[in-house]
């Protein structure tokens, strides 16, 4: 039991080249459209979440 690593290793130094975001094509675009992604689901669920919420209430 060599601190939890064993015969996975190759896995876990593959994995440094995965997110390699230099060299990935429409760079502008794809980051673009994943902050705006990211930012909207953590905008609009909360919203949905509390009007959810105050539905369920005022019909009980």
């Amino acid at each position: 039991m060599g601190g939890g690593h064993g015969h996975d290793e190759p896995y876990y130094l593959h994995a440094k080249h995965m997110y390699n975001l230099d060299r990935m094509k429409n760079q502008k675009l794809t980051m673009s459209l994943g902050v705006l992604t990211a930012f909207s689901i953590g905008v609009f669920v909360p919203i949905y979440a509390v009007i959810f919420q105050q539905k369920k209430t005022a019909s009980g």
